[in-house]
């Protein structure tokens, strides 16, 4: 590996460690001409199925498209970074362990679906309502009561929708006794 700071090719590990729950080593180097250190992140390259849209369209999986999918869906909501991350990887590894070279976009869509819904309701009523393309207020209450009926959620049609001003969960719409 080329030392960054002076070019030079001999360098030398002087620690290794793996991170990223195993999916990567990271390695303190040490140039033996400058003696500068430096930290490289070494990782197997595998190949990701392509991804065939719904209108037959064929292109490369892209995990910052996905990323940024759930970080949309988990905007404002109590789910940590490594914990998004941690979603991504269990995502491209399940594209990898179909073992074929194309996979449909649907296929992707549920998994995301099902992920986001272990982690958050309101995360999940979120990407299914672009995903499955709600027209309106009836089908996010058909998912909230199918998420009561599996013994998942607390939330209601209010928590997500609101007629004219936001409620949030635990709040109502109710006015107060004054």
């Amino acid at each position: 590996m080329y030392c960054p700071f002076c070019g030079d090719s001999e360098t030398k590990v002087i620690d290794s460690r793996l991170v990223a729950e195993g999916n990567q080593v990271r390695r303190r180097r040490e140039c033996q001409e400058c003696g500068e250190r430096f930290t490289t992140f070494e990782s197997a390259e595998l190949v990701l199925p392509r991804v065939i849209k719904s209108n037959g369209r064929r292109e490369p999986f892209d995990e910052d498209k996905l990323r940024g999918g759930l970080l949309r869906a988990l905007e404002k909501r109590p789910v940590s970074l490594e914990v998004v991350e941690s979603t991504l990887n269990r995502i491209k590894h399940q594209l990898r362990a179909t073992g074929e070279r194309e996979v449909k976009s649907r296929v992707v869509g549920e998994w995301v679906m099902r992920e986001l819904r272990k982690l958050d309701d309101v995360a999940y009523v979120r990407f299914a309502s672009v995903y499955r393309r709600f027209q309106d207020v009836d089908e996010f209450q058909e998912e909230i009561d199918r998420l009561r009926g599996a013994g998942k959620s607390d939330i209601s049609a209010s928590d997500v929708v609101s007629e004219d001003k936001p409620v949030l969960a635990g709040q109502s719409r109710e006015q107060p006794d004054v």
